[in-house]
């Protein structure tokens, strides 16, 4: 029995969730929400993701689209932070699916977790690595030549991919407090960065959009409807795929909870760090948006680009200006990179710390530092696996040569991770008040009970928009149809939790329990409370209550 008396705050908590501080507890309050801060990233997916909004809606979507969806995933963290600060453990989701509903949700939860976040990894240091080569050919007229005739350098820039991947992974290999240091600076990178864009844009252009245009104006690139921009098909169907630019960034925040065993104080500070990188995100994510429309100088230029945030730039700026913002946001990007492998390696340290992953014995292992360096490795080989179809040039109907790969890798990520943030707040709803569920220091009280449903149904109609057809030529029944159009993306994320299926009924139900406790529990802890959580939330991810059946296993 572990002695409660001879630990501090925080590891006694840990050691009442079944776990002994392993890694190393150097984090503040503000380095969690950094880690957050840093994935969310508005210097990578605000300037990645526009062209995206721009086909989809234009700026009608980009002004109106982001705070409203900002809000609802505002709403999601909300649910988070709750659950973070009741169980602050690196498991994080599924460890919350696993104590409220089952080992089947936590199964379930985990794997759409670990799929979310190296799908993060992938196309986040991929898009660092197209701003890059794009900031280089500003300078280079060697490298610019890359990209005439519509031409795009898939090989140069999976190289540069594969260069910052290594570099990222390097980082996080030799310290935890250097990760703390890189992740502060991190911050204030993004936020000088950001507000430095903003006063660019708003200061140097010779004129800028009338807010009629911003607030108004709707653009539909997608062949949809016959490039109609109104009517109810419009603004059901196309114009939501716009909303992929908000949901695409504002994500990853589950860091804090992966981060919470470092953190110190982490039932309240995990909890904080979480909610406030997506407030603070989404006001500066929004300043963004809203500068990068009204520096338009010539629409049909930005969309005969593909909605490039670049062609912006150069029409505002002159070369120096437009090269010193794409190296602001690249910069940004390469932090976004390195702060997203940190979670994406320590949700995998976890989720093998259980057993849960194939070869767990190497991916839960530490170095000297207190790091899971060989789970920093896998997740970094499986971004680089996972993106080698990047290296296939598609060309869109227009003859312009897009970057397949990136938007299946981003609404992958969007699939997984907030399907699998959907779970544990799903089943925290169900439980509701009394002895099942004790609130940390941080909750929502009574709030929970209109959150959760609104963040649910907000999860549920994005994974339905997200996975349509972006346009006519993805769609089987229409005659423009070809398969290297499609989008992928369900069809991966379908197939993902069908192996998933087939993997928990031939195999994981027999051996898959759950988190396991590397630390025995004193008695006191083994009391009504966690046997209420052993024997009564085991069957409410099947809507039933008391022991599991056989079918629950």
């Amino acid at each position: 029995m572990a002695d409660l008396s001879q630990l501090s705050a925080d590891e006694q908590r840990l050691a009442e969730l079944g776990y002994k501080q392993e890694l190393s507890r150097t984090w503040s309050g503000f380095n969690n929400f950094a880690i957050s801060f840093s994935i969310i990233s508005v210097l990578a997916g605000c300037f990645t993701s526009f062209s995206f909004a721009w086909t989809y809606g234009g700026p009608l979507v980009i002004a109106w689209g982001w705070p409203i969806v900002a809000i609802f995933i505002l709403l999601i963290g909300f649910c988070m932070s709750e659950l973070v600060s009741a169980f602050p453990t690196s498991g994080g989701i599924y460890w919350w699916a696993s104590k409220l509903g089952n080992a089947k949700a936590a199964y379930y939860t985990g794997w759409l977790n670990l799929i979310g976040l190296l799908a993060v990894v992938a196309s986040v240091a991929y898009g660092c690595a197209y701003f890059l080569d794009n900031t280089i050919s500003n300078y280079n007229a060697s490298y610019a030549s890359g990209y005439a005739d519509g031409n795009y350098p898939s090989v140069r820039i999976f190289l540069e991919f594969t260069v910052i991947l290594v570099i990222a992974a390097l980082i996080n290999i030799f310290s935890s407090h250097l990760l703390a240091v890189v992740n502060n600076v991190s911050v204030w990178w993004h936020v000088a960065g950001a507000t430095a864009v903003v006063l660019i844009l708003a200061i140097l252009p010779s004129h800028h959009a009338s807010a009629s245009f911003v607030f108004g104006h709707a653009i539909n690139n997608s062949g949809w409807f016959g490039g109609k921009t109104s009517g109810l098909l419009f603004f059901l169907i196309v114009l939501p795929f716009g909303f992929l630019l908000t949901q695409y960034t504002i994500t990853g925040f589950d860091a804090s909870a992966h981060l919470s065993e470092e953190t110190n104080d982490a039932s309240t500070g995990a909890a904080k760090g979480l909610y406030r990188s997506i407030l603070y995100s989404g006001i500066a994510g929004w300043a963004l948006e809203l500068a990068f429309l009204f520096a338009v100088q010539d629409e049909k230029g930005v969309t005969a680009a593909g909605g490039w945030i670049g062609a912006i730039f150069n029409q505002a700026l002159s070369p120096k200006m437009a090269t010193l913002v794409l190296a602001i946001a690249t910069a940004g990007q390469f932090f976004c990179t390195i702060a997203c492998l940190t979670s994406c390696s320590r949700m995998m340290y976890a989720f093998s710390r259980d057993g849960a992953v194939p070869l767990s014995y190497l991916w839960s292992k530490l170095n000297k530092s207190k790091t899971p360096a060989n789970a920093v490795v896998g997740a970094g080989v499986v971004a680089f696996v996972i993106t080698l179809p990047a290296l296939i040039k598609v060309k869109n109907a227009g003859g312009i040569i897009v970057p397949q790969a990136f938007y299946a890798l981003t609404s992958i990520s969007v699939f997984g991770l907030f399907l699998a943030f959907a779970i544990p707040i799903y089943l925290r709803w169900r439980i509701g008040d009394g002895d099942r569920f004790k609130p940390g220091p941080w909750n929502l009280g009574n709030k929970y009970k209109w959150m959760a449903p609104l963040a649910l149904i907000e999860i549920v109609l994005t994974s339905i928009w997200f996975a349509m057809p972006f346009s006519p030529n993805q769609a089987p029944w229409d005659p423009t149809f070809d398969i290297k159009f499609v989008n992928y993306s369900p069809i991966l994320t379908l197939g993902a939790l069908l192996a998933l299926w087939i993997g928990w009924h031939l195999s994981a139900k027999k051996w898959f329990t759950g988190p396991k406790h590397t630390i025995d529990l004193p008695d006191e802890v083994t009391s009504a409370e966690e046997q209420a959580l052993e024997r009564g939330h085991e069957g409410y991810l099947t809507g039933q209550h008391g022991n599991p059946t056989a079918d629950d296993n």
